[in-house]
């Protein structure tokens, strides 16, 4: 202890404690020379731990900053199952678009729509929601719009075949409170199927529905997904073009 008590003392209190009288401190010949090697060999420890930190640190996956695009790699998509992406969402909004879940690729960046080959974001310019071409790195800026975008199921898969039926009832349970809560003028729903099962309305059809959510309408629009072939992409402009007229918008 006294050792260590040394060791913390400033070099000033430190000389003057080991220049005292070897009776009055206790201290030894002897135990001054195991103090000496002591402090030659606490640096080399010291600087060790502080390789190791190091070494830690660059191992590390460290996230671009929220707005800068970036391409996650193979393991950080295949990580992120399960992960959840922010909402981009705001009081009084004129649109939130609901989409089902995000995809892995998605989840990885933790922005909307990410995934290369996702039409979402041309669509939405093409349509009139923007001004120009966002990119998902960009989506904060579609607030300033009054749009926004949340998730009927907020954990990212491979596939929405993988979700659950009472995920997508949950799901629908939760937008409901959430536009309660945010009143905006319209929720639009990315997914005629995704609709139909988590409202449990099975002959539903794109478009305005009779249904609302707290005070706001709903529309249902197809998946923009690139894998949804059903809707290429003239189709996709006209009908959110529709939505963007109706919430004068466009």
């Amino acid at each position: 202890m006294l050792r260590l008590d040394a060791a913390m003392r400033g070099p000033e209190e430190a000389a003057d404690h080991e220049n005292g009288d070897e009776e009055e401190s206790g201290h030894t010949e002897n135990d001054r020379l195991r103090h000496g090697r002591d402090l030659r060999t606490r640096g080399p420890l010291r600087q060790a731990f502080a390789g190791a930190r190091e070494r830690l640190r660059s191992r590390a996956v460290k996230l671009p900053k929220r707005g800068v695009p970036w391409r996650p790699t193979r393991e950080q998509i295949a990580a992120a199952e399960g992960k959840k992406v922010p909402d981009v969402i705001a009081d009084d909004l004129a649109v939130l678009f609901c989409g089902i879940n995000p995809g892995l690729y998605s989840g990885a960046t933790r922005h909307h729509f990410a995934r290369p080959g996702n039409r979402f974001w041309k669509v939405l310019y093409q349509a009139g929601f923007t001004s120009r071409l966002l990119t998902p790195f960009d989506e904060d800026e579609l607030v300033a719009s009054r749009i926004g975008i949340t998730n009927l199921v907020e954990r990212a898969t491979a596939t929405a075949a993988e979700l659950r039926p009472e995920e997508l009832r949950d799901g629908a349970r939760r937008l409901a409170r959430k536009a309660e809560r945010r009143r905006p003028a319209i929720v639009a729903i990315l997914g005629i199927e995704a609709y139909r099962h988590a409202f449990e309305r099975k002959t539903a059809q794109l478009g305005e529905q009779e249904q609302r959510l707290g005070p706001a309408r709903v529309w249902v629009l197809p998946n923009p997904s690139g894998l949804n072939a059903h809707y290429q992409l003239p189709d996709l402009v006209r009908v959110f073009g529709e939505l963007a007229r109706a919430a004068k918008l466009a």
